[in-house]
């Protein structure tokens, strides 16, 4: 036990260093985003995330907006807890058969104008778990996808450029 301990002491930690911070470019996302949020829905944008059953790469990602760093709540987006308040079903994973019903119903609950964004590789066609028995498909064989945000996973930024891209582009 002293010898992995003392070892652990001299390698150092074995995470990622962070990414380099900038900024400037988050203030510009910030803005860029507020603005567009208002121009297109007079308000805030909100955003529910759904798990249809993904391997949780996505949503570490996903939750990383909500920390110091990105903090989303400043970008004019915040997460809801129910389909009800949302513009945003934030869907990520493949679409398990167990999952599909309940990604309908929240859908259908989730007041007009909606837009689904479907984010990760699984979420567009399954991914790694396309073809399992249990898999129903990538996001788009359940629910209309507006957009998608590729990636295994996505980083915190393509997250915000592509919720960006929703508002500015999408109709």
């Amino acid at each position: 036990m002293r010898k992995l301990f003392l070892e652990s002491i001299l390698r150092g930690p074995l995470t990622e260093s962070p990414p380099p911070a900038d900024p400037a470019a988050l203030a510009d996302l910030a803005a860029r985003l507020d603005l567009a949020a208002h121009r297109r829905i007079g308000r805030s944008l909100s955003i529910r995330q759904v798990d249809a059953g993904s391997c949780n790469g996505c949503e570490l990602e996903i939750h990383a907006l909500n920390n110091a760093f990105y903090d989303l709540e400043r970008f004019g987006l915040r997460f809801v807890a129910s389909p009800r308040h949302a513009d945003v079903l934030l869907v990520t994973g493949p679409v398990t058969k167990n999952m599909k019903v309940a990604l309908e119903r929240t859908y259908n609950a989730t007041p007009d104008p909606k837009w689904v964004v479907a984010t990760g590789d699984c979420a567009v066609d399954g991914g790694c778990f396309a073809g399992s028995y249990a898999v129903a498909g990538g996001v788009e064989a359940v629910v209309p996808v507006s957009l998608v945000i590729p990636g295994c996973p996505p980083c915190p930024e393509k997250l915000l450029g592509g919720l960006l891209a929703l508002l500015e582009t999408v109709a």
